[in-house]
């Protein structure tokens, strides 16, 4: 019998809360995304308190829109601990962010998230599941996907397909995909090469996974919404309160 692989332990995450959030707008005219309120508590003390509850020590938080306004915000909290990647002089986007913070990590797979979703777990708890699911040697990137049908307030083309073994591939023109990236995700740092410098996405860094098989994803079982504008705001308020 093949023997089971042990659950990676992760402890150090990033929350990626460094956009410029006009689509907010104007819910975002005096605070960055991150501090938008669901049902009175901010988006990104949602998202912390959920890491925390994972076993997260330490999370990285980039910074850029209403800097100042995030970082006297999480000033005082000590679990997890919070250090700031700062971007105010140069917006990085999402694969140039993370590199910059790179070197929080120890070149260890970590977890990183978007500051403006919002999940409830199936059966199991999400950031526990995903990291059983980490295969260190398949493994460069590892996403949590969401069924199309299923992602409260989606409506669009879908991003990836996902095999049953795991792979991933992402749609291609023309092509309705069953799955969407929910902004949840498994790193190593190998996946960032000497030229990943200065502004880029990620999906670049997806794209390279892809092509080498390493690109791996993980079924959400759970719920799963988008908070990207202000009606999806509004449309997470009705959901949390009907689940």
């Amino acid at each position: 019998m093949k023997a089971s692989r042990p659950a990676l332990r992760i402890t150090r995450a990033m929350v990626l809360a460094a956009g410029l959030s006009t689509r907010l707008r104007p819910l975002t005219n005096d605070r960055p995304k991150a501090l938008v309120a669901l049902t009175g508590r901010p988006l990104i003390d949602r998202i912390l308190d959920r890491l925390a509850v994972a076993g997260i020590e330490s999370v990285v938080v980039n910074l850029h829109y209403k800097a100042d306004a995030l970082r006297k915000h999480l000033g005082g909290r000590s679990v997890p601990a919070i250090s700031f990647s700062d971007e105010t002089t140069s917006l990085l986007d999402t694969g140039g962010g993370v590199a910059q913070a790179l070197g929080h990590f120890d070149d260890e797979p970590f977890l990183a998230v978007n500051c403006d979703v919002l999940w409830l777990d199936g059966v199991h708890e999400t950031l526990s599941c995903l990291a059983a699911a980490w295969d260190d040697a398949r493994s460069d990137a590892l996403l949590l996907l969401q069924p199309t049908v299923e992602a409260i307030g989606y409506h669009g083309l879908g991003d990836f397909f996902l095999s049953a073994e795991g792979g991933v591939r992402r749609r291609h023109e023309g092509e309705v995909a069953p799955f969407v990236f929910t902004g949840i995700q498994i790193l190593h740092p190998r996946l960032f090469g000497a030229g990943d410098t200065g502004a880029f996405s990620l999906n670049r860094l997806y794209d390279r996974a892809e092509k080498s098989g390493q690109l791996r994803g993980l079924r959400h079982e759970g719920v799963w919404l988008h908070i990207g504008q202000p009606d999806d705001l509004r449309l997470a308020e009705t959901a949390l309160r009907d689940l």
